[in-house]
């Protein structure tokens, strides 16, 4: 291909409408994609390329699909282009992930890398060398100590907010106290934001030290319209969509997927006919009398969710809590009793028919932790459709606990009825039916 091609090619790109632009990258002939790829300063947008100035840390704080991953890619490999002698830190929240993503996904190290050159990556020893004999080395923020003691030039960070709570303040404590190789060692973060301790502490270095870049995922003009219209429909106004989607630092209650304001806002009594009654149950992890949340909610013609009841019980084995959900379910004429069987199997199984043989029961799975399955469940109430038909101060106690980033901040050792809601929710709005979601993982 000729220069002259090349530059037709990206000049008809540029001009091209959104959804055809991803068209046209898929058909490109090979020389074509090879140009297109190494000429990736022409069409990046304007968050994607590294700042001036005397900065130690660059973060990225945007939403997804912003292009964050590919900006800390082609930074890291410049670097390694530039200082052929350097060590670099590559940290993620798993060693998976760092392979998966920073090194082998699609906008990964070895994806960006130019055609000429030729780079060594090792999985096993969780090293690559780059063409320029610049190494790089895998590091997980759930072994942080393996990050005391070794130094480097540079580092990349990936979804900071991700890192395992109780190890992430010791990661990057390690890894910034060994940033003292070459004459100006610099750290890239790439996040979605979360209100977590450790992103307060990165935003909260002071300027020029950190150089912060912000967007969001409609900024990516190479994602494809379709996909930016449905994220934005689904999730738009939302506290997920505001994190996920716009990048926002959303610090409500340290993060509650529940903030006491949306719960207090989702508060009337049922004021229209009910044609469905779910319980749900989230049985005790033993039978030492643990509590057990039971949590009636009903579904009215309006096709608004409406939470009845926590009949939740604590204290009791195994006949008392059964006997407490099969007198919730006859008091509320359920359809149903949704409970898990993690805990137990089959035993939870025969304890509630051994309370009431007629009972209609549906034992789950839980296959995704509880801040995943809670999600979905807590943007119905942001959009309005589930509300409390009075107050249940225990139950709205263990809800405001829930954290986005996956931690409990409530009473108890975990939040029990607001896990049976979850439940009940799920399988009377929810249903079992796949859906495109944005996710925090």
């Amino acid at each position: 291909m000729t220069p002259a091609d090349a530059e037709d090619a990206l000049a008809r790109l540029a001009l091209a409408p959104r959804d055809e632009r991803v068209q046209m990258i898929r058909e490109m002939p090979r020389s074509h994609l090879r140009f297109f790829n190494e000429a990736w300063w022409r069409w990046a947008h304007e968050g994607q390329f590294w700042p001036e100035g005397d900065w130690r840390v660059w973060l990225i704080r945007a939403g997804r699909g912003f292009g964050k991953t590919r900006a800390g890619a082609e930074w890291i490999s410049e670097m390694a282009r530039q200082r052929a002698e350097a060590r670099i830190a590559l940290v993620g929240a798993t060693v998976d992930e760092v392979r998966r993503v920073m090194v082998e996904g699609p906008a990964g190290l070895l994806a960006v890398a130019r055609e000429l050159e030729t780079i060594g990556w090792h999985p096993t020893r969780g090293e690559l060398v780059f063409a320029s004999g610049a190494r790089a080395f895998v590091y997980s923020s759930e072994a942080p100590e393996k990050l005391r003691g070794p130094e480097h030039d540079f580092a990349w960070c990936d979804e900071l907010a991700k890192w395992r709570a109780g190890a992430a303040d010791i990661a990057w404590d390690n890894l910034m106290l060994g940033m003292r190789r070459g004459e100006q060692p610099r750290v890239v973060v790439t996040t979605t934001p979360r209100p977590v301790k450790l992103m307060r502490r990165v935003m909260a270095i002071p300027r020029p030290t950190l150089h912060e870049t912000r967007g969001r995922t409609r900024d990516n003009i190479h994602l494809p319209r379709s996909f930016v219209e449905a994220m934005f429909a689904e999730y738009a106004g939302t506290r997920l969509g505001r994190q996920e989607l716009d990048g926002e630092m959303i610090d409500d209650v340290a993060g509650a997927l529940w903030p006491r304001a949306l719960i207090e806002r989702q508060r009337r009594a049922v004021d229209v006919p009910l044609v469905r009654v779910v319980v749900g149950v989230d049985p005790p992890a033993g039978t030492e009398g643990d509590a057990c949340g039971i949590v009636a909610i009903g579904l009215g013609e309006d096709k608004h969710g409406y939470v009845l009841a926590d009949a939740s019980v604590a204290g009791l084995g195994p006949e008392g809590w059964a006997a407490a959900v099969a007198d919730c379910a006859a008091r509320f004429e359920a359809e149903c009793v949704v409970a898990e069987k993690n805990q137990g199997g089959a035993m939870v199984g025969s304890v509630l028919k051994a309370a009431d043989s007629a009972l209609p029961l549906r034992l789950v799975h839980a296959s995704r932790g509880k801040v995943v399955r809670a999600e979905p469940v807590a943007l119905l109430y942001e959009r309005g459709l589930v509300w409390h038909a009075s107050v249940f101060a225990e139950l709205e106690a263990e809800l405001a606990g829930l954290q986005a980033c996956g931690g409990y901040e409530g009473p108890g050792r975990s939040p029990d009825r607001a896990d049976a809601l979850v439940w009940a929710v799920t399988e009377l709005m929810l249903g079992r039916r796949g859906k495109a979601a944005v996710r925090v993982v």
